[in-house]
C-alpha cells in the first residue's frame, strides 16, 4: 500500500468533489418540485458550488504550500462533509444554495492539495501511472455524476445525493491519515503570507461576473441589476491584476502565463469544462422535461461519455510515450468540440439516441484533456509552488464550468424567447419556465384544445435552444484547439530537476515515491 494507499486516498476525495459538480444535474427537476425554484436558482445550485471552488482555490493553494498539503486536504474533507449534511437538510432553495457554496469551499481545500500531493509523492513511471489514474478518476467522476444522481434521486430522494458523501468522507479521512505522510512546507521566506486582498478581489470578480450572467435573462442585459455587478466584477479583476503585479508573494503568479505550455494547459481545461459540461444541465432538462425520461434513465444516457473519458484517461496514463502539449491538448479540445457540436441537431421529434454519438466523442476528448492538462500544468513550476500551480489549474477548471453554465443559460433563454415570439402570449416568461424544465406545467395551464399544438411548439423551441448551445459550444472548443496549437507552436520548455536531470513541462518530476 506504500504506492497505492496514498493514491487511493487522494483519488477518493477527487472523485467525490468532482462528482458533486455534476451529480445535481439530473436532480434539478426533483429539487424544483420539492422546494420550488426559478431557472436562476437552479443555475446557482450548480454554479454556486463551482464558483466557490474557483474563488477559494488560489488562496487554498497558497495555504497548502505554507502549512502542509495533507493538513489542507483533511480539513477540506471535514468542511465538505458538514456542508453536505446542510445541503441534504435544506428546507428551501436559499439554504441549499448557501450550503452548496460552503461545500465548494471545502472542495477547494481538497482539490488544491490533490495534484500537488501526487506530484510530490511520485516520480518517473509511477508518476505517469499516478497521473493516469487521477485523470481517469477526474474524467469518470464528472461524467458519472449524472448517473449516480439519477440513481439516488429515483430510488431514494434527491437529498441522498448529499447524504452519500458522509461515509465516503469518513473512509477518505481514515486513508489520508494512514497512508499519506506529513508534507511539511519547504523552507520559505518567513514574510510569505496569504494574499487576503487578492482572495477578496478575485472572489468579487468571479462571483460578480457569474451573478450578472445568471441574472441577465431575468433583469435584462442593460438593467442596473446586470450592469452594476458586471462593472464591479470587471473593476475587481483589474484591481486583482494590479495587486498581483505589486505583491512580493502573489496569489496568482502572472509570470507563469509567459510559459506557453502553462497557458495552453489553463486554456485547455477551462474551455473543455465550459463547453462540454456547461451545456449538460440543459441537456438533462431536455431529457427529463421534454423526453420524460426518469432521473436514472437521463443519467444513463451520458454513460457513453463517462466510459469514453475514463478509458482514454487510463490508457493515456499507461502509455510510455506521452502526447505532446501541442497534439494532446489541441486534439482533446478538437474532439470535445466535434462531440458537443454533434449534439446540436435535435428536432421536435428527436429522441435521446441522437445524443449518444456526440456524448461518446466528447468523452474521448475530455479524457485526453484530463490526461494532458494536469501533468502539463504541474510540470511548469518548482516543487515548492506545486500547491499554487494546482490551485491555479483547478481554478480555471471550475471557472470554465461556472461561466459555461451561466453563459449557456442566458443564451438558452434568449434563443427560446426569440423562437417563441408570435407563438405564445408572453414569450419571455414562457422561455424562462421552459428552460428551467417547466414544459409540463406550461402544458397543464393551457386549454385542453391547444395542448397538442403547444406541446409540439415547446418541443421544437427547446430543441432549437439546445442546438444553439451545442453548436456554439462546439465552435468555441474548436477555436480553443486552434489557439492551443498557436501557443504551443514553439519547442517545449525544459527545466532541471533536483537530481540534475532534465524534464519537459509535460512531466512533473519531484517525488517521495519512486
Amino acid at each position: 500500500m506504500r504506492i497505492w494507499g496514498p493514491l487511493a486516498a487522494v483519488c477518493l476525495g477527487t472523485f467525490m468533489l468532482l462528482v458533486d459538480v455534476t451529480i445535481v444535474l439530473v436532480a434539478l427537476p426533483a429539487m424544483s418540485e420539492s422546494l420550488g425554484s426559478s431557472l436562476s436558482q437552479l443555475q446557482w445550485v450548480a454554479d454556486g458550488y463551482a464558483l466557490a471552488v474557483a474563488a477559494a482555490l488560489l488562496g487554498a493553494g497558497m495555504l497548502a504550500d505554507l502549512h502542509g498539503r495533507r493538513r489542507m486536504y483533511a480539513g477540506g474533507l471535514v468542511v465538505f462533509a458538514l456542508a453536505s449534511v446542510a445541503c441534504a437538510l435544506s428546507p428551501d432553495m436559499a439554504v441549499l444554495i448557501a450550503a452548496r457554496i460552503v461545500q465548494g469551499l471545502g472542495a477547494a481545500a481538497m482539490f488544491t492539495a490533490t495534484l500537488s500531493l501526487i506530484s510530490t509523492l511520485y516520480s518517473g513511471r509511477r508518476l505517469a501511472l499516478a497521473f493516469g489514474s487521477w485523470a481517469a478518476v477526474a474524467a469518470s467522476a464528472s461524467a458519472l455524476g449524472p448517473i449516480l444522481g439519477g440513481l439516488l434521486t429515483q430510488t431514494l430522494d434527491w437529498r441522498w445525493i448529499f447524504y452519500v458523501n458522509i461515509p465516503v468522507t469518513v473512509i477518505a479521512l481514515v486513508m489520508t491519515f494512514r497512508y499519506i505522510p506529513r508534507t511539511p512546507p519547504p523552507v520559505r521566506d518567513a514574510s510569505r503570507r496569504l494574499d487576503v486582498p487578492g482572495v477578496v478581489l478575485f472572489a468579487i470578480g468571479a462571483g460578480g461576473s457569474v451573478y450578472a450572467l445568471t441574472e441577465a435573462h431575468v433583469q435584462g442585459w442593460v438593467s442596473a441589476g446586470t450592469l452594476v455587478p458586471l462593472g464591479a466584477a470587471l473593476g475587481a479583476f483589474v484591481a486583482f491584476v494590479r495587486v498581483q503585479q505589486r505583491s512580493r508573494h502573489p496569489l496568482l503568479d502572472l509570470s507563469l502565463f509567459r510559459r506557453p505550455a502553462f497557458t495552453a494547459a489553463m486554456l485547455t481545461i477551462a474551455v473543455g469544462e465550459g463547453t462540454v459540461y456547461g451545456i449538460m444541465p440543459y441537456t438533462s432538462l431536455w431529457l427529463q422535461s421534454v423526453q420524460h425520461l426518469s432521473p436514472l434513465a437521463a443519467g444513463l444516457v451520458v454513460l457513453p461519455h463517462a466510459l469514453a473519458a475514463a478509458s482514454v484517461a487510463v490508457l493515456g496514463g499507461l502509455r510510455k510515450r506521452k502526447p505532446s502539449p501541442r497534439s494532446g491538448a489541441a486534439l482533446g479540445l478538437a474532439l470535445a468540440g466535434l462531440g458537443v457540436g454533434a449534439q446540436g441537431f435535435l428536432g421536435p421529434g428527436s429522441g435521446w439516441p441522437v445524443l449518444v454519438g456526440g456524448l461518446a466523442l466528447s468523452g474521448v476528448g475530455m479524457g485526453l484533456i484530463f490526461q494532458v492538462a494536469a501533468a502539463l500544468a504541474l510540470g511548469s513550476v518548482p516543487a515548492g509552488h506545486a500547491g499554487t500551480a494546482s490551485g491555479t489549474y483547478s481554478t480555471f477548471e471550475q471557472l470554465g464550468y461556472a461561466f459555461g453554465v451561466a453563459v449557456f443559460g442566458a443564451l438558452a433563454v434568449s434563443t427560446m424567447t426569440t423562437s417563441l415570439r408570435g407563438k405564445v402570449t408572453d414569450p419571455v416568461v414562457t422561455a424562462q419556465s421552459l428552460s428551467g424544465g417547466g414544459a409540463d406545467s406550461l402544458l397543464a395551464q393551457a386549454p385542453a384544445a391547444q395542448r397538442a399544438s403547444l406541446e409540439h411548439t415547446l418541443h421544437a423551441v427547446f430543441a432549437t435552444g439546445h442546438n444553439t448551445l451545442a453548436l456554439t459550444a462546439g465552435a468555441v472548443a474548436l477555436a480553443g484547439a486552434a489557439l492551443v496549437l498557436w501557443l504551443s507552436r514553439g519547442p517545449r520548455e525544459v527545466r532541471p530537476t533536483a537530481a540534475g536531470e532534465t524534464t519537459s513541462d509535460a512531466q512533473p518530476a519531484t517525488s517521495a515515491i519512486d
